[in-house]
């Protein structure tokens, strides 16, 4: 069984300022409807999950990015990946 990890993306989409919000409301909306455990932050949205799915969430939120009209978008991923599995829950002492 794949263990579960926690992944942290920051997505930067360079759009008009004025498009910038509602942009990365697009990417939060990716993520609810994907279903995996998140939560957001003022600078990055973490999420719980396995690695293979997050992942591919990531790539997702580039796409959505692009399609919303950015050009370039800068991303920051952190990963934290144990054999044994990792939670929010565990980290955060809950």
């Amino acid at each position: 069984m794949t263990p579960l990890c926690n992944l942290s993306l920051q997505i930067i989409p360079i759009v008009p300022e004025e498009e910038l919000y509602a942009t990365v409301d697009r990417v939060l909306e990716l993520i609810r409807n994907s279903g995996i455990k998140y939560t957001v932050g003022p600078m990055e949205t973490t999420m719980e999950g396995k690695l293979d799915r997050l992942l591919e969430i990531v790539a997702e939120a580039q796409q959505v990015c692009a399609s919303a009209g950015a050009e370039r978008i800068i991303t920051v991923v952190k990963i934290d990946y144990s054999t044994k599995g990792v939670t929010m829950d565990e980290k955060m002492g809950k």
